[in-house]
Parts: C-alpha cells; sequence; structure tokens
C-alpha cells in the first residue's frame, strides 16, 4: 500500500465515493430472476475501482470493517432506489458480523432506513480465513435468521476449509466456486462432483447456486445435470453493471434440443406389437413371451383403446416356482397387468416425448404406447429407439446450425418452412433484422457485435410459446420466426420490448446518453446512427393457402424493405393477407 493508496482511500470512504453493481442470479426452473448480488467498485480511473485492490487496502489500513459496512449501506440503499425485485444477496465479512454488525444491528438498521424487509436478503460470507469460533459464528448466523434474513456461503471449494465451513455453519445457500463450473460439460469428473455436493445440500436442506456460467455449454450441462440446480449466475446472463437487467427473457436460452429443427414425432418411432385383450387367458400369453424372447413389453388393448401393459420380465417372475401353472391356469391377462403405464399421442414432438420420460418418476419407462389423436392404439415405442432419433437429430442440427447461435441455419430454416406450407398449417412468417447494427459492428467491434446477436437469439427464443414455434438464424443479424396461435402479434409487441430494453446495455454511457454514435460512411463522412433497432416483417399464411417456399420468402423481403423505412423497434403486416386490427400500430 503506498500513502497516495492511504489518502485515496481515506477519500473514498469520508466521499462515500463508491459505485453498487448488481449481477443477477437466474432461476431456471421459474424462468425469472431470483435476486441479485451487490458487488462494489470504487472510482472509475483510479487505482482502487477494483473491489480486490481496494479491500486490499483498506485491510492494510485497518479500515476493513468500516468499507464493508459503507458498501453494505450503500448497495441496500441503491437497491431499493433501482426498484430492483427478487431477493439481494449482501457480500459481508464474518468479522464484521461478530463485531460491530451483531452488536449494534447496522445492517437492520439500514434496511428500516431504506423500506427494505430482512426476508429479502441473503447475507453472502465472502471471507476466506479460518474462522476461530464456530459456535459464536452459529449463534450470530441463528440470530439474523431469527430477524428474517437468509445465510449462503460464497465460493465453495475455494479459500481456507469451506467445506469445514459447510459442515459447521449449516447455510441456507452455498455458491460453489467457478472452478468447478468451468468446462463442466467436458468433464466427467466435475459432473460426478457437482452430483455428489447436490446429494449433500439435498440431505442438509441447502440451496447451491453455481456461480461462473459463462459458456451455453455450462449452461446447458448444468441445467440438464440436475433439475435440482435451477440458480445460476454468470457472465453468459449478464455482467455485474450499476443498472442491471429487469426481466429475464432476454437472458434465458430455451429448453429441450439445442434449437429448433423440422419436427420429429413419436409416429417415427412406432412400432406395432399385437396387443392383448384382458380377458387373454395369461397361460397364452406366456406362451407367447416363450416364443418371442425379443418381446419386452405387450399392450392389453380394450374396444381399441390401451389400458395396462404387460411387461416381460414382471410377468415371467410369476413363472418362479413349480406352482404357478396351476394358480395362473384361470387368470386372465387383465387381472395381472400393470396399470401404471405412459401413453403419448404419434403427434407429440420427441424432445418433447424425452422431457416426460425424463420428468415422471417411479414408472419403468422403457416402453410407452403410442395413441392416435383419439387415444385408439397405433403401437409401442420404446426409449432406445427415441434417444438413437434424437441422436440423429442433433448431429444433423450441429452440421446445419448457424456457428455463432446455434440455430437451425438456411438448409433447416427451408426445410421447416417447405414442411409446414406443404401441411397446410396456419402460421405467421416473421422476419427479424437488426438496424443500425453496421454502425455498431464498426464502432464496438465484431466482437460486441456478435455478443448483441447472441443476446437477440436468446431473447427471439425465450418468447417462442408454442411447441410448433421456430426460429432460425439466416445469417448475420437476420432471423427468421414461425409462429403459430392466435397471439403472435402479441408476441412480436412482446420481442420488440424486450430488445428496446435490452440494447442501450451494448452502449457506453456517453452515447446512450446521446441516443446513438457518430461513424464514418464510406465517403469517410462522419454520420449519426441512432441506437440499434429491430424490425419485424410479419407474413400470415392462412390455413391452405397455396404459397410456395420461394414466394413467401420474396413477400417476406418487401416487407423487411417496409419495416425498416419506419424508425425505431417496428412491427410491419402484410395487410393485403391479413387486415389491421383497430389500434394496430402495424
Amino acid at each position: 500500500m503506498t500513502s497516495s493508496e492511504r489518502h485515496l482511500l481515506e477519500a473514498i470512504i469520508a466521499g462515500e465515493q463508491l459505485t453498487p453493481y448488481f449481477q443477477p442470479i437466474v432461476d431456471m426452473g421459474r424462468r425469472r430472476i431470483h435476486g441479485y448480488e451487490a458487488l462494489i467498485r470504487g472510482p472509475e480511473q483510479s487505482p482502487l475501482h477494483s473491489p480486490q485492490r481496494l479491500f486490499e487496502v483498506a485491510m492494510q489500513a485497518g479500515r476493513l470493517v468500516e468499507l464493508d459496512l459503507l458498501c453494505r449501506r450503500l448497495a441496500i440503499e441503491r437497491f431499493v432506489a433501482l426498484g430492483l425485485e427478487g431477493k439481494l444477496f449482501l457480500n459481508v465479512m464474518p468479522s464484521t458480523l461478530l463485531e460491530r454488525d451483531f452488536r449494534e444491528g447496522l445492517t437492520l438498521a439500514y434496511l428500516e432506513a431504506a423500506g427494505l424487509a430482512p426476508e429479502r436478503v441473503v447475507i453472502e460470507l465472502t471471507e476466506h480465513l479460518p474462522i476461530a469460533d464456530y459456535q459464536a459464528m452459529r449463534q450470530a448466523m441463528d440470530h439474523y435468521r431469527e430477524m428474517g434474513f437468509r445465510v449462503a456461503l460464497d465460493d465453495l471449494g475455494a479459500g481456507h476449509s469451506s467445506l469445514r465451513h459447510w459442515a459447521e455453519l449449516r447455510p441456507d445457500m452455498v455458491k460453489l466456486d467457478r472452478h468447478f463450473v468451468a468446462g463442466i460439460d467436458a468433464s466427467a469428473d466435475k459432473r460426478e462432483f457437482l452430483r455428489s455436493l447436490l446429494d449433500v445440500a439435498r440431505s442438509l436442506g441447502c440451496q447451491l447456486i453455481a456461480e461462473g456460467v459463462e459458456t451455453a455449454e455450462e449452461q446447458r450441462c448444468l441445467w440438464e445435470l440436475d433439475r435440482g440446480l435451477v440458480l445460476l449466475q454468470g457472465y453468459y446472463f449478464a455482467r455485474p453493471c450499476a443498472e442491471p437487467p429487469r426481466r429475464v427473457s432476454p437472458l434465458l436460452p430455451s429448453h429441450g434440443l439445442p434449437a429448433r429443427s423440422p419436427r420429429r414425432r413419436a409416429s417415427a418411432i412406432v412400432e406395432h406389437i399385437a396387443p392383448v385383450a384382458p380377458s387373454l387367458p395369461v397361460l397364452t400369453l406366456a406362451e407367447r413371451f416363450r416364443a418371442q424372447p425379443a418381446l419386452r413389453c405387450v399392450p392389453v388393448v380394450e374396444e381399441g383403446r390401451p389400458v395396462a401393459v404387460v411387461r416381460r420380465h414382471e410377468f415371467l417372475t410369476l413363472f418362479t416356482n413349480p406352482y404357478s401353472h396351476a394358480l395362473h391356469s384361470r387368470s386372465k391377462v387383465g387381472e395381472i397387468a400393470d396399470r401404471q403405464w405412459l401413453g403419448v399421442t404419434q403427434e407429440t414432438p420427441l424432445e418433447s416425448l424425452s422431457q416426460r420420460i425424463t420428468d415422471v418418476r417411479g414408472l419403468q419407462q422403457e416402453d410407452f404406447v403410442i395413441v392416435d389423436g383419439e387415444g385408439r392404439y397405433r403401437g409401442m415405442g420404446n426409449i432406445i429407439d427415441l434417444l438413437r432419433e434424437i441422436t440423429a437429430i442433433q448431429v444433423r442440427q450441429a452440421r446445419n446450425a448457424n456457428p455463432l447461435t446455434g440455430l437451425p441455419g438456411n438448409i433447416l430454416i427451408q426445410e421447416t418452412l417447405t414442411e409446414r406450407l406443404s401441411q397446410g398449417q396456419a402460421l405467421v412468417a416473421v422476419f427479424a433484422d437488426l438496424d443500425n447494427f453496421k454502425a455498431y459492428n464498426d464502432g464496438y467491434g465484431y466482437a460486441e457485435g456478435d455478443r448483441m446477436i447472441l443476446a437477440l437469439s436468446r431473447l427471439l427464443l425465450a418468447r417462442l410459446s408454442d411447441a410448433d414455434d421456430f426460429l432460425g438464424h439466416v445469417g448475420g443479424d437476420d432471423f427468421m420466426l414461425l409462429l403459430g396461435g392466435d397471439d403472435w402479434r402479441a408476441t412480436c409487441e412482446a420481442i420488440l420490448a424486450d430488445f428496446a430494453a435490452l440494447v442501450p446495455d451494448f452502449y457506453r454511457p456517453e452515447h446512450r446518453a446521446a441516443g446513438g454514435l457518430v461513424c464514418e460512411n464510406r465517403r469517410g463522412e462522419s454520420v449519426f446512427h441512432p441506437l440499434v433497432s429491430l424490425s419485424l416483417a410479419a407474413r400470415p399464411v392462412a390455413a391452405g393457402e397455396a404459397l410456395a417456399p420461394p414466394q413467401l420468402a420474396a413477400e417476406l423481403s418487401e416487407l423487411k424493405a417496409q419495416a425498416k423505412r419506419r424508425p425505431g423497434n417496428s412491427l410491419f403486416v402484410d395487410r393485403r393477407h391479413h387486415p389491421r386490427p383497430t389500434g394496430s400500430l402495424a
């Protein structure tokens, strides 16, 4: 610590020259922001802007507790001033809890002054130093819990004896250190370690939060690893900033397969297994199982509708003793069949079927029954065939996906469009294109331009609501959506609102204040370009309308040109095929 740093620290504390930043913690299960972790930054362009150096100098100067309390108060005041929802995660040093705050109730006083309930605050223990007196710390934590606070342990796996901290203090929440998250999608050891931690957390009634999620692959792996791990935080969703995102829609990717592609349905894996009637003698079915060693499961059908199943393994256990034939000589299949079975319609998308099988616990799901739309028996499906088909879909998607977003590229877009039009489905084709994007790309660089495109792709994915909604990435900043249902206009308007709220965060403060930036055009002239906006061009297609994909593409191109003539975020609807409702802006 230099003398100039000491004087700067004193000036910062005296003048409260600190800026609270906030980073969202995302609840993947409920698809919303669970809360925000409060972080602190010193004055910009100063040697103490970094929180790490700021606290190092404060420790050396003997003013660490004073700085910690100041940061806590400013974070609470700013959280309330911004009107942020969810919980506030406050970084707190254990030494502060055991000293001034415990004696004087400072945190509670800060909350009362700001009008924030203690139930909305999580005290996050951050100091990676040995705790000398666990009994005193447990008493302090019980004291804060009684007032309504929850307690979290930060950076599990880092620092001194963090596992012992967990065992001794029994926090309500534990944050997993970034080390165990980084590259987890490519590390079987890390995945197994995390599964063990999840088991421990569940046994202790503790909730885990994965910190440091930075890639789509890490996010997807954590989400698919175990549904008990739903709270995620990291740069993949948002960086810490003074005015953080308020809505989850710009942050969350879609569930299911990595990209929405032409739908393969359960009908693709149906195998017709001759059904049996409930009145069939059990011994007759026994002969069939013996004659067909590969037969795993037989559906029991009554009046064309499945009512039960008989699984080979369970059925043959009935004949494990010499008296089995005598016991079941007069029994009927309906008396011994399993009434717990999974049935799906032949139109069920394969990814939805996979999710259903994953979610249903306590049932043997190696085989399932496939029915038509009226519930009549059509055949059987097997999980091995399902996984094989989904794997083939994912491989094909990867080959034909856009390399930046992972969304279906032009080949899959054309195939999907051809499929939907040939089926005569009613749909709305929407072309999405960014305005003033080239100026942003030139001014901020290609890396930031790619980041904006990725954010837009996640925003669009989050707004797909119907199972048959489709999103493809044409290339660059152009996207294609195929929407079903009657609420497509509301979906488009919500997309525009989401993007309008999202895009200012991509600009520096001076450009936000000016409403854009100045860039040179091809002739070397300085030209002002407004903030990037989003244009949507919509072409409703009626059920049974005879329309070829090239014709639709040509019409969308014309509509896009119309949409881009309008300033700002806009939706342009082809009124020749969809009359404008009263009050519409399109």
